[in-house]
């Protein structure tokens, strides 16, 4: 029989804020470095989004770790493409901004997915058996 959920504790709720903001000074990182040494920074800046997605979720043991830095990330980067109207801007009209919004969407994704899973504690054989 399922048991019912529980309201998460302090601590996980505390790391969950923590995650959420590393996952945005990531993104504003990322917006930074992408397009200095082009493709070398895209590269780097989606390998440190996917250490951090992929991180947080084995750190927490769930996949919520990674949803929830992959969130701060996400929300950081769709603020810092808008234009402001005195006309300053971080992502130019370019292909490797292009990228590193929609190959950081699906990095994080990817790693979010393939991030812990939970599991009872005991035998580690099949659990239909």
């Amino acid at each position: 029989m399922a048991q019912p959920l529980r309201p998460p504790s302090a601590g996980r709720v505390v790391a969950h804020l923590g995650l959420f903001v590393l996952g945005a000074v990531v993104g504003v990182a990322g917006t930074l470095v992408q397009p200095a040494w082009f493709p070398g920074g895209l590269l780097l800046a989606l390998a440190g989004e996917a250490g951090l997605v992929l991180g947080a979720a084995r750190v927490m043991r769930s996949r919520a770790g990674g949803v929830v830095a992959a969130a701060g990330w996400l929300l950081v980067v769709i603020l810092l493409t808008a234009s402001r109207p005195e006309g300053d801007f971080l992502f130019a009209a370019s292909a490797g901004s292009y990228l590193f919004l929609l190959g950081g969407i699906a990095v994080a994704v990817i790693c979010a997915t393939l991030g812990g899973r939970r599991q009872p504690d005991g035998d580690p054989a099949r659990l239909g058996k």
